[in-house]
């Protein structure tokens, strides 16, 4: 009989959403909100954006361009590593001007060594982390949480990503990784242009954004947050205009700088992106000796409702020229969770993300147009999104066909309203739901329907506390006795120290059929202890951080199924290069048997183990790195020994490769197994628009080799032509002897009225 939540529990829930409503709102709250100011904030650097009285040549040759010679520069730049709260080495001048359509930024990077310039790749959204780079957050609300971070590299490539949520947490990092892209979304794509110049002086970047690019709230002069950060690489350096405290990054809009005097237009946007395919198929697996050949023809429409509102329309979706999912080995007996690739899904999804990422997730879109690996045709979809004052709102529509009698036609929807609060909180509301359209075998018959409701909540607590959370509840036919789910998380990140406790329960009949979620019937009960240690001249030391995690799971009728404890220390030198050192200490309650590997069962009982881990890690600016994984200790009753090592080799700023291995050396009382999971990785950057990639993966766990081979040629904003080849055969099968194999081309075009 599972256990009900204590009233202590539920009251302790029910307090923290009071607290989050009856907040006051946000002063001047209308067109343009002002967010409430810190201590810190009051004193945050500005900066006035200028009219130009002619557009820049847009060159990178920023210094010689009349342009901007009416335009003064501002510099400063303050370091956060590897001398926190240092002047930067370099200094760095930065401009920003407006037309009537289009905003433009020129950044001046004076280096006194420009031959050591490091440029780590080419392609478009490549990491900055390991090149010398220059990017910018621009909060066009202006309410401290959300952003749009353009950026580029000596090479000249285009970087950008969507902000929310100050980017979710973390470390402090710029390696932010979640579940859906939810609080730093690199897979928006806008059109923009950069191009960049190198010289005796250093290097220079020239961005022009046009408006309709970006999303603002209603005025003709408008004041917008705004930060800039340089890498200097050969130096692991990091440094901000806005100063930033050192466990912060450029996502922390909170702290970010003032851009005045921005004189945006008013207009509705229109952007038409049709697209043409054409493919040859066959699935030998399923219809032995079957090809298809056929074409395709759909699009997309993006309409600006507003300055602030966007109506995105989609017909027939295709999404051939995404990169294939990466294999993963799975040793345990709960749900694998892969990422959301697709662009027309990640747009805006911060805004629909709720929940505790990669295990309970409301929203989740990967269950639109994909089942079990399985695709889906995506027949036609809607989605309005955007702010008006500090109110934020999403609507999703998708309608999904059949697939050979077996997966039933559904229409997916989703509604999301979140209220945006002083001080970093908010206060919202989600309701997701599935309603199949058509049987399994027919195209009629009574539908079935599955919805969640749920009411979630960000309290800040001063400048660096806050307080996280949602409720939900499940409806599916059927009648449900334990429908809920919650989560509450509260977190303090200081400079020195990260403390960190959550609780998470989900009880047994709580379905989320349009989201994800790794288990059920369960709670768990995690926390997080962490200091950061900077010590002065002791061996190039960087940084320290010791840090002890917890992180267990019990069954609601008391049954303790998972427990992992972790103490670890990393060490980071300045050189780039790390050591973490680990010790695990595990339980794994097992209900019921299952079989890990082919033959070998583990029984139902309680496994208590230690295991030591070692990362090292060497230093990922220069052309040939390396990162090496190892896990030792007890496994269900036996050992195991895992040992992964990742080789990074980079060819100039065009040729990158990388080579992944993942092995596991298994003995248990009921057998023993290895598994290898190989996976390469091949890319070259003809220009910083177009591209050839591989991936090449072996799994012996699933007896399988596949491979995924792209061509694109970019225009804006994802357009352009795409030629992709995949295949996947077992192992041991001759390269003819394929289980699936197709070659597709696709050509897209974005038309903007």
């Amino acid at each position: 009989m599972p256990t009900r939540t204590p009233n202590s529990v539920r009251r302790t829930i029910f307090v923290a959403l009071i607290l989050l409503a009856t907040l006051p709102p946000a002063p001047g709250a209308v067109a343009q909100p002002v967010p409430q100011e810190s201590p810190v904030s009051s004193m945050r650097p500005r900066l006035r954006a200028v009219r130009l009285a002619e557009a820049p040549k847009l060159d990178g040759n920023v210094r010689s361009d009349p342009a901007w010679r009416s335009v003064e520069p501002v510099g400063g730049f303050v370091q956060t590593q590897p001398f926190a709260g240092d002047p930067a080495s370099e200094a760095t001048e930065i401009r920003v001007g407006f037309t009537g359509d289009t905003l433009y930024v020129a950044a001046v990077l004076h280096d006194r060594e420009p031959t050591r310039l490091i440029v780590s790749d080419t392609r478009r959204d490549s990491p900055l982390d390991d090149a010398d780079a220059f990017s910018f957050i621009l909060d066009t609300y202006r309410d401290a949480q959300n952003g749009f971070v353009f950026g580029t590299n000596p090479a000249a490539i285009e970087y950008d990503a969507q902000v929310s949520g100050e980017g979710m947490g973390g470390w402090g990092t710029q390696r932010q990784s979640m579940g859906t892209g939810a609080g730093f979304n690199i897979n928006w794509d806008g059109a923009w242009r950069v191009r960049t110049e190198t010289g005796e002086y250093g290097w220079s970047a020239e961005f022009a954004i046009p408006f309709k690019t970006l999303r603002y709230p209603s005025g003709a002069v408008q004041e917008w947050g705004v930060n800039f950060q340089r890498n200097i690489r050969r130096r692991n350096e990091r440094a901000y205009w806005a100063p930033l405290p050192r466990q912060f990054n450029l996502y922390r809009v909170s702290m970010a700088g003032r851009l005045d005097g921005v004189e945006v237009p008013f207009r509705r946007s229109l952007t038409v992106i049709p697209y043409v395919s054409g493919s040859v198929n066959g699935d030998w697996q399923t219809l032995p000796g079957d090809v298809n050949r056929g074409g395709d023809l759909g699009g997309d429409l993006k309409f600006g409702v507003s300055p602030s509102m966007t109506l995105d329309a989609t017909v027939n979706t295709d999404f051939a020229q995404v990169e294939v999912d990466e294999q993963q080995v799975n040793l345990d007996r709960f749900s694998l969770f892969f990422p959301e690739k697709r662009p027309f899904f990640l747009e805006n999804s911060g805004l629909f993300a709720v929940g505790e990422s990669s295990e309970v997730e409301l929203f989740f879109s990967r269950r639109i147009g994909l089942d079990e690996g399985r695709t889906v045709p995506i027949t036609g979809g809607l989605r309005l999104s955007g702010q008006e004052g500090d109110t934020k709102i999403g609507l999703l529509s998708m309608q999904t066909g059949t697939v050979g009698g077996v997966v039933p036609s559904s229409l997916w929807s989703v509604a999301r309203v979140q209220q945006e609060l002083p001080n970093r909180s908010a206060l919202g509301f989600l309701v997701t739901s599935r309603d199949r359209t058509s049987d399994a075998e027919a195209t009629t018959g009574p539908a079935t329907f599955n919805r969640v409701a749920a009411l979630d909540g960000r309290l800040g607590i001063g400048t660096d506390g806050r307080l996280t959370g949602f409720v939900a509840r499940s409806f599916s036919p059927g009648g449900e006795r334990e429908p809920w789910a919650w989560y509450m998380d509260l977190q303090k990140d200081t400079e020195h120290w990260l403390v960190q406790a959550s609780v998470t329960q989900v009880a047994r009949d709580f379905n989320p059929e349009v989201g994800f979620l790794r288990r059920t019937d369960y709670r768990k009960v995690s926390s997080t202890v962490l200091r950061r240690i900077r010590p002065d001249e002791v061996l190039g030391l960087q940084e320290l951080r010791p840090h002890v995690s917890y992180r267990g799971y019990w069954g609601l009728d008391g049954f303790h199924e998972t427990g992992y404890l972790h103490i670890d220390n990393h060490f980071e030198w300045r050189g780039g290069w790390e050591l973490h050192t680990g010790v695990n200490v595990t339980r794994e309650g097992v209900r019921a048997p299952f079989d890990i590997a082919t033959g070998v069962t583990v029984p139902a009982q309680t496994y208590d183990h230690s295991e030591v881990m070692l990362v090292g890690i060497t230093d990922r600016g220069r052309p040939v790195s390396l990162e090496v994984r190892t896990t030792i200790g007890g496994f269900f009753g036996g050992d195991r020994v895992t040992v992964a090592p990742t080789l990074r080799v980079r060819g100039g700023d065009a040729l990158t490769g990388e080579l992944g291995v993942s092995y596991n050396d298994v003995t248990l009382p009921g057998g023993t197994f290895t598994t290898n999971l190989v996976r390469v990785r091949l890319s070259y950057s003809f220009t910083p628009r177009m591209y050839a990639q591989a991936l090449v993966q072996v799994n012996d766990q699933a007896d399988l080799w596949s491979a995924n081979v792209r061509f694109g040629w970019l225009q804006d904003a994802n357009s352009g032509l795409f030629v992709v080849y995949n295949q996947s055969n077992t192992l041991g099968a001759a390269f003819d002897e394929a289980l699936v194999r197709g070659l597709t081309l696709k050509y897209s075009r974005r038309f903007d009225a």
